[in-house]
């Protein structure tokens, strides 16, 4: 069928799917414990996609020119059949299948994604203080036992990135000993801006930490360069340290936003796309595919979607908050982040 561009000329690569909406943490800044208590409506069971429905949207994506997939939840790793997904993924032809996960349960299951031929992890650490840890977390949860999965996954040869979200007042005074920690292992560490996702997480400029100033900070005791995208539509801006032992990113969607080159869609795990992480509405392709549209059927119904797509929320945020909207967004433990 052929890429589709939406509205401001952009292909459509890169896919990311929340597989379930459940997590065993409850970050402040993405699931707070007193929105997400024990009493929380998460979706039931039929509600959810199968596999072989993931599967099947996915080979749609792919021939709308789909490169990448990348799995989410919630915390993807709770769903039990993760493994058999990525291998499933990477047999339909898309060779990059990654996964974003909190670490929690990686050292148990790092044996199953090598052997399901996961591409790249993403590990969520924004402290080495087991205090603040459990703070940002949530629940108290050590980081020891995160450190210990990212140990286990990379003794298995599988590339890891390190997410770090940054809030001032809160873990930024971190950033000299998470940046020594990750570059003696080899392991390239992200920062990421304090976003306003979701309409639960207490955002506030002020505990923004601006990229420029990470990087600032960061250099004046490791010197940094910086260095092209890997790919188009790379959202992180990368340095590597002048010393040759390794590399950071940043993600400034606050400060520095990047959707003149997004080409990300976005699969929830009740099989509704998002064409922004900022979106407030979703199309459901899950119903569509339980109607029975045919494989043709979707891809269209996909293609059409996309070419609608107008969404460029960061770059709009300045003027929304000047203006006092108050815009109602997508839960991001809903889409995946």
């Amino acid at each position: 069928m052929g890429t589709p561009t939406d509205q401001f000329n952009r292909p459509l690569r890169d896919l990311r799917i929340s597989v379930t909406d459940r997590c065993n943490f409850r970050c402040p800044y993405c699931m707070p414990a007193e929105v997400f208590g024990p009493g929380h409506a998460f979706l039931r069971d039929p509600q959810l996609m199968k596999r072989e429905e993931i599967l099947r949207i996915v080979a749609a994506f792919r021939t709308l020119g789909v490169e990448k997939v990348r799995l989410t939840g919630g915390e993807p790793l709770l769903r039990g059949d993760v493994p058999e997904l990525i291998r499933g993924i990477k047999q339909l032809g898309i060779a990059d299948v990654a996964l974003t996960t909190n670490g929690w349960l990686l050292e148990k299951l790092a044996p199953a994604l090598r052997a399901a031929g996961v591409t790249r992890l993403n590990v969520s650490v924004d402290s080495l203080d087991d205090v603040t840890a459990g703070k940002l977390n949530g629940l108290g949860f050590k980081v020891s036992r995160v450190l210990r999965g990212i140990d286990a996954a990379a003794a298995f040869g599988v590339p890891i990135k390190i997410n770090c979200v940054v809030q001032r007042g809160m873990n930024d005074h971190e950033l000299p000993a998470l940046c020594s920690y990750f570059r003696e292992r080899g392991h390239a560490l992200r920062f990421i801006e304090f976003m306003d996702v979701g309409n639960t997480n207490h955002w506030s400029a002020d505990r923004v930490v601006p990229a420029k100033e990470i990087v600032g900070r960061i250099n004046a005791l490791w010197p940094l360069e910086p260095i092209g995208p890997a790919y188009r539509g790379e959202v992180a801006s990368r340095y590597r340290y002048c010393d040759g032992r390794g590399e950071i990113g940043l993600i400034s969607s606050v400060t520095e936003p990047f959707c003149r080159d997004c080409h990300r869609a976005r699969l929830s795990a009740d099989g509704k796309l998002y064409t922004c992480l900022f979106a407030s509405l979703g199309w459901d392709v899950l119903s569509a595919l339980r109607a029975g549209a045919d494989d043709a059927e979707l891809a269209r119904f996909l293609a059409r979607i996309w070419r609608g797509r107008m969404d460029r929320y960061s770059d709009e945020r300045a003027e929304v908050l000047a203006a006092g909207e108050a815009r109602t967004k997508i839960e991001m433990s809903y889409i995946g982040g």
